[in-house]
């Protein structure tokens, strides 16, 4: 009997990455946030690759194989991606190439195929290779994501400007602040540590469609944050925590800042 699932679909906008060679995975974790050491064959680690000084540049989901290591990647960075990771290779025992292969994603209720997404739970698996029969579009999953509260890397982190704490990285499983060091990682740490984070991408809910990017978000007349990402009815916002304490507004619409579920921090009142 076919396994059944509540929504498939393929991921067009993600495309795949392979690491081989003998150095993959010390080679990998100098780089990226996560720890790849002791990633478990057929598991996913959610993870990104930053500037020295600690800036988003590359988000990436790292599956262990048997004889690689399998990146699931944006897909219209993937050539960006393997020539940034070329320069770092020097003496490293390792291969980057492209990998054929679809990006596909599960969610809903019931055993999932694929491999559990690192991000949420509620998020679903992801699937690679083959050219699974899809029940849902690329669209519904986005809608999906965007009811749980987390920001897609690909559309609402600009690179070399987002800090990743600022897009919950490390509220996401994307950071292991014991894993040792990573570029980027001084800088990272230490806005953790001291509790510098001011800034957060949350969810806003407002009437009509999504303004357009970059859109202010007003408390009153003091900037509250700037729009991201968005569909009709909820979009994704850049906020300041310090500033959400009262009645929000983007482009003469009333707005108001949504905490998901998983959200582990004390929230201002909205």
């Amino acid at each position: 009997m076919a396994l059944m699932i509540s929504k498939l679909c393929r991921l067009n906008g993600r495309a795949l990455v392979r690491v081989t060679g003998p150095d993959r995975r010390s080679f990998l974790q100098g780089l990226l946030t996560n720890d790849v050491e002791t990633l478990d064959e057929g598991a996913l680690r959610f993870a990104a690759l930053l500037t020295p000084q600690g800036k988003f540049l590359f988000d990436l989901f790292v599956l262990a194989e048997p004889d690689a290591l399998l990146l699931d990647v944006h897909a219209d960075r993937r050539d960006e991606l393997i020539r940034r990771l070329s320069r770092y290779r020097l003496r490293a025992q390792v291969g980057i190439e492209s990998a054929e292969g679809a990006v596909s994603a599960a969610w809903g209720d019931g055993p999932l195929p694929g491999a559990a997404d690192p991000r949420l739970q509620a998020l679903g698996a992801r699937l690679y290779g083959g050219a699974p029969d899809t029940t849902a579009t690329e669209d519904d999953f986005d809608a999906h994501r965007l009811s749980l509260g987390v920001p897609d890397p690909a559309r609402d982190c600009v690179p070399d400007r987002t800090w990743p704490i600022e897009a919950n990285f490390d509220l996401l499983n994307g950071i292991d602040f014991r894993k040792g060091c990573f570029v980027g990682q001084e800088t990272t740490s230490r806005m953790k540590r001291r509790g510098q984070v001011r800034n957060r991408m949350l969810p806003l809910e407002l009437d009509g469609p999504p303004p357009p990017l970059g859109a202010e978000v007003l408390n009153g007349e003091l900037r509250a944050g700037e729009v991201l990402s968005g569909r009709p009815g909820r979009v994704m916002a850049l906020l300041r925590l310090d500033r959400l304490d009262g009645p929000l507004g983007v482009a003469r619409r009333p707005a108001r800042a949504v905490f998901p579920d998983w959200w582990p921090e004390p929230t201002p009142a909205a």
